[in-house]
């Protein structure tokens, strides 16, 4: 099958995803959240996938949603977009199922991973990052708090001091640091990244596939506990939080590149 807004190939059991909207930095819109889905639920599914590895066209690997269009799609009894419904029905499938998927996920971050983009890299198993790419919960810098499943992966990766620092600040975090933390398993130079990523899904698609179905099983009970009420906690959180004040100040100043003025509203 074709898609929009990824690519998708399977090569020596290596099922490999491309999320190509390159000109928008693999922004997240309505129509990239259905191929993913797609890609992630359905194809990656199929027993001549034994590894997954994810990773972006150009110079990102993901900027997160896209603020352009995140008045689209299908709007609440407030007139609103409906938040709630587009992360429970079009985004948690793909988090989920990365999660539950009984084979491992290497993400391969070439460039920034930023919002649920980072989102998306902290749901595989194990990321692999250029030394030039950061990893960012930008959400807090348009009146939001991060979601796409980040206040689980965060805080089990680096602990409670720095999740707090990375959902309250929204800094960027430079692969180097984020290595460091804890956040992610390797760092090499960007020009090594396709093939050194590529090499470790190869290497896993070769592997005892039940056993790493097994470790992912109770590595996520352990580390995770109950994702999806997390997530629908989440989901909850933000449906609010995008009907301030605050957000349609916080997305204005994005748009039209510029400081925010927030008032707590």
């Amino acid at each position: 099958m074709s898609y929009e807004t990824v690519t998708w190939d399977v090569d020596e059991g290596v099922g490999k995803i491309t999320l190509n909207r390159p000109d928008s930095l693999n922004a997240w819109n309505e129509q990239f959240g259905v191929d993913l889905r797609e890609l992630v639920t359905k194809e990656a599914q199929d027993a001549s996938v034994r590894a997954l590895l994810i990773t972006g066209a150009g110079r990102a690997f993901s900027s997160g949603a896209d603020l352009k269009e995140s008045g689209a799609g299908e709007t609440d009894e407030d007139g609103l977009p409906n938040v709630r419904k587009r992360l429970t029905e079009l985004y948690h499938p793909i988090l989920t199922g990365l999660r539950e998927l009984p084979k491992p996920v290497v993400a391969a971050v070439n460039g920034p991973a930023v919002g649920i983009g980072a989102s998306l890299a902290f749901a595989c198993d194990l990321i692999v990052a250029a030394s030039s790419s950061y990893f960012n919960l930008a959400f807090v810098n348009i009146g939001l708090m991060p979601d796409g499943g980040s206040t689980a992966f965060v805080p089990a990766a680096v602990g409670k001091a720095r999740a707090f620092e990375m959902a309250l600040l929204g800094e960027r975090i430079p692969a180097q640091q984020a290595l460091d933390w804890g956040l992610i398993n390797r760092v090499v130079e960007p020009e090594s990244l396709p093939k050194e990523a590529l090499e470790l899904a190869q290497k896993l698609a070769k592997g005892p596939t039940q056993s790493y179905a097994g470790s992912k099983r109770a590595l996520n009970q352990m580390l995770y506990g109950d994702l999806n009420k997390q997530l629908e906690l989440e989901a909850d959180i933000q449906h609010k939080l995008f009907r301030t004040k605050d957000v349609i100040e916080g997305v204005s100043a994005f748009v039209e590149k510029r400081d925010a003025s927030f008032t707590g509203s």
